[in-house]
């Protein structure tokens, strides 16, 4: 066992905090490019292309970044000022884009309970649908939007006939169905499924590149051509055509063909954590809800001691948490996290409760 009194740094913030290999440093500095915002970067080209393949759509365009991919998205679904959007109300796109899709598109979210599982009670979304032959005072729906994984529900993955039956409930009210898939990586590996076959049902999907997989950059949104014609439009308008984007979609294409094995690992030791914090008297995690690579503690509800003064007690050993809530911890496992560091983490724990 690895003692706290070993000094080292793990940082479970988030998976976005790896560093790009070396495989991917080489790729970026060898890559072939072009100018994107003109169409002819090829590195990007290959990018789209082998992402849009795996998801099983027919087009692809690279994003700098998840947000602006599901931004973009919900826009060129909810063409309309004031068109509303049915969507989790713990989802990503409700809590962590900065109300996006309302100050500048002009979408009025309409949010549903996410369940502990991440999915949204079916019952619940069909009777949120507001009809352009309803009510004149309300607004009207157009898209539903999913997350899967979700993260403020543990990293849980939608199981793929869930989103089969919301895919059929949009098309039965004339809607879109949007999936954030930020990690869909993470679920297709998890589920044992492919990618293509979770996001059948979606009309578009949005795949993070800098999360699960570790690329440095970026984000793909995939869907139909015609989806992708204009959300190439919306992406210069928001200030996202780049010109040698080949750089960074070099270091993505890596970070597919290396990481994506790597993702059962990270979910191995999430679960090796999860049960070790667990027989921490002080400490619960529920340990069945650990699917995926994120964990949320539950620390003791002492006043004085929570979870920013319990993030910065572990900082002081080398520790990097973030508080998901007053007595609540995050934990993100990610491909540079070893069992070492699994170790010495709980070292801390036990330490410091």
């Amino acid at each position: 066992m690895v003692t706290p009194t070993t000094i080292r740094t793990v940082d479970l913030r988030s998976d976005t905090v790896t560093k790009p290999t070396e495989s991917m440093r080489s790729a970026m500095a060898n890559a072939e490019v072009d100018d994107d915002v003109l169409g002819n970067d090829p590195t990007a080209l290959r990018l789209e292309k082998e992402v849009a393949e795996i998801a099983g759509k027919e087009a692809a365009m690279f994003v700098p970044s998840g947000t602006m991919g599901n931004l973009i998205s919900v826009l060129v679904h909810c063409d309309e000022r004031g068109s509303e959007v049915i969507l989790g109300d713990d989802s990503h796109i409700h809590i962590y884009e900065n109300g996006g899709i309302s100050s500048l598109g002009g979408v009025h979210p309409r949010t549903v309970k996410n369940e502990e599982d991440g999915t949204m009670e079916i019952g619940a979304i069909e009777a949120a649908v507001r009809s352009p032959k309803g009510d004149l005072h309300h607004p009207v729906t157009k898209l539903i939007c999913l997350e899967t994984t979700q993260a403020n529900c543990g990293g849980r993955c939608l199981p793929v006939e869930y989103i089969d039956i919301v895919g059929e409930l949009a098309k039965k009210h004339g809607l879109k169905l949007h999936i954030d898939g930020a990690r869909i990586f993470n679920a297709s590996v998890a589920l044992g499924v492919p990618v293509k076959r979770i996001v059948q049902a979606a009309d578009s999907v949005s795949i993070c590149l800098s999360k699960g997989i570790g690329a440095p950059v970026g984000s793909v949104i995939v869907g139909s051509k015609e989806f992708i014609t204009k959300a190439r439009w919306l992406r210069k308008t928001l200030g996202g055509g780049m010109r040698q984007i080949g750089v960074l979609c070099a270091a993505a294409l890596v970070a597919l063909h290396e990481n994506v094995a790597k993702l059962e690992d990270d979910h191995k030791k999430a679960r090796n954590l999860a049960e070790g914090l667990n027989r921490i008297e002080r400490l619960r995690v529920n340990v069945a809800a650990v699917e995926t690579n994120i964990i949320y503690v539950d620390i003791p509800e002492d006043p004085k001691f929570g979870a920013e003064e319990a993030c910065k007690s572990l900082e002081d050993v080398g520790v990097l948490v973030i508080p998901q809530a007053t007595f609540r911890i995050r934990i993100v496992l990610h491909h540079q996290i070893s069992d070492v560091d699994v170790e010495y983490v709980l070292s801390c724990f036990e330490k410091t409760f």
